[in-house]
């Protein structure tokens, strides 16, 4: 588990309109990465780029490279479901099944990719990915209840719990904590910091103190004006991000004169 991502001259269509243009990056293992910038700069389009999301949209396709671990994401033998099992996603919002059990959650995805467990075992992976998440000590006597039934702060960690029971090698996280309070907010913080030892992680966030607090390695995206392609302005360790960035755009934008 936790595998580099290799991104190389990468444009991203939707139809004839161009939104991301020539992102070339690499993603580092066992670490947190967090994607800035103002909204509709095409970092969001950006992460689900890199797990063929994006291409649930009609006329979505891309130009250039992805890689993981050398392996091209985008050849034309790969089939974008098994892309998106090794490489998972959390939304903005928490969006549990609700009228599914808080077992049934976290047990979904390994149903829906067909694999067949005896119920021994998949009692031990829906607590283990409940353990990883750091909600089994809130949820483990109401297991069978409708996940509806939690907070808006615990049910995005249920959603991180059914994300890493199928075991990825990459979890996306788009703005996990933007519809949460601080506490939860927090909780989510500290999640990323322990998730990072099994996986990679790619965070898009709004919160630049959370890029600071959660990331090593941050990329600041920009769009020129209405209509224009999003791009990747600079790439850098987080601390000189926040503190020396390379470009004055990247200094404007984390200094609040713009965006």
């Amino acid at each position: 588990m936790a595998k580099r991502i290799d991104v190389s001259d990468l444009n991203i269509y939707y139809g004839n309109f161009l939104a991301v243009e020539g992102v070339t990056v690499s993603i580092e293992p066992r670490s947190v990465t967090a994607l800035i910038g103002p909204s509709g700069c095409g970092k969001s389009t950006f992460l689900r780029s890199l797990n063929r999301m994006h291409e649930v949209l009609p006329g979505a396709r891309v130009e250039g490279k992805v890689s993981m671990d050398g392996q091209d994401l985008y050849a034309p033998d790969v089939d974008p479901v098994d892309v998106r099992r090794h490489i998972g996603m959390v939304f903005q919002r928490p969006n549990p099944f609700p009228t599914m059990s808080i077992y049934d959650n976290v047990a979904a995805g390994i149903r829906l990719n067909a694999r067949k467990m005896k119920k021994n075992d998949l009692d031990d992976l829906v607590e283990r990915s409940l353990l990883g998440a750091n909600l089994w000590k809130e949820v483990k006597d109401r297991l069978t209840r409708p996940a509806s039934g939690l907070s808006g702060g615990q049910q995005q960690r249920l959603c991180i719990a059914r994300a890493i029971a199928v075991e990825p090698d990459v979890l996306l996280m788009d703005e996990p904590a933007s519809a949460l309070d601080p506490i939860s907010t927090l909780a989510i913080e500290d999640l990323m910091t322990e998730l990072k030892e099994r996986f990679t992680i790619v965070i898009v966030t709004h919160n630049m103190q959370q890029a600071a607090r959660v990331s090593e390695q941050t990329g600041f995206f920009n769009v020129a004006g209405a209509g224009q392609p999003g791009r990747l302005i600079e790439f850098n360790a987080t601390e000189k991000i926040f503190s020396n960035p390379d470009e004055k755009a990247t200094e404007d934008y984390i200094s609040g004169r713009f965006g």
